[in-house]
């Protein structure tokens, strides 16, 4: 690590994971923001935009020399956005919709260093799930991995058996696309690690 010290502006314990598979030093800062969707905002500019808004409530609760991560996912389906489930119902309903069919999850990222402009891209990943029994569904759900997760499954888990192939990334899938994340931080000068 060179330069200005790296702050993660995300609660998610995946991405603080994904971003330590990299070796790079990094501390978290609580970069919530209010995340709804606008109105006939498609994936790819929602999430660009959200991680944009998680970056900047970093830097302002991050020390004034931080370079600031954020990032921001979501899972698409035929143009429309699923988000975290709000309950049981409704992940059975986002379950049913993937099964048997193929899908997007689009990830936003961003890297605001402690001066200049920020550093974006937004990375598509297309998942493919295997046609799911209403038992499977609900066995899945009462699991309690899908909760809090876009699109009501997790790759990285027990989720991984949903799915018949990806094509893309798979960290994206994950929450934090590593090879253009780390490109993110080698151009803005944070690291350079495998450059």
């Amino acid at each position: 690590m060179t330069g200005a010290t790296l702050w993660l502006a995300s609660r998610s314990p995946r991405r603080a994971e994904l971003l330590r598979t990299l070796g790079v030093s990094f501390q978290i800062i609580d970069g919530e923001v209010d995340e709804s969707r606008r109105l006939g905002e498609v994936a790819p500019d929602y999430v660009a935009r959200v991680a944009h808004a998680k970056a900047l409530a970093g830097r302002r609760a991050a020390p004034p020399d931080a370079c600031v991560l954020a990032a921001d996912t979501t899972v698409a389906l035929g143009g429309e956005v699923l988000g975290k489930p709000r309950d049981r119902a409704e992940g059975l309903r986002m379950l049913a919709a993937l099964a048997g069919g193929w899908h997007e999850v689009y990830t936003g990222v961003v890297v605001l260093p402690p001066v200049g402009a920020a550093y974006a891209c937004t990375v598509v990943t297309r998942v493919c799930f295997r046609g799911l029994s209403q038992r499977e569904m609900a066995a899945y759900w009462a699991s309690g991995e899908p909760a809090d997760k876009a699109g009501g499954y997790g790759i990285q888990g027990l989720g991984g058996a949903l799915i018949e192939r990806i094509e893309g990334s798979y960290s994206n899938v994950v929450g934090l696309p590593l090879a253009e994340t780390l490109s993110l931080l080698n151009a803005a000068g944070v690291v350079h690690a495998l450059a």
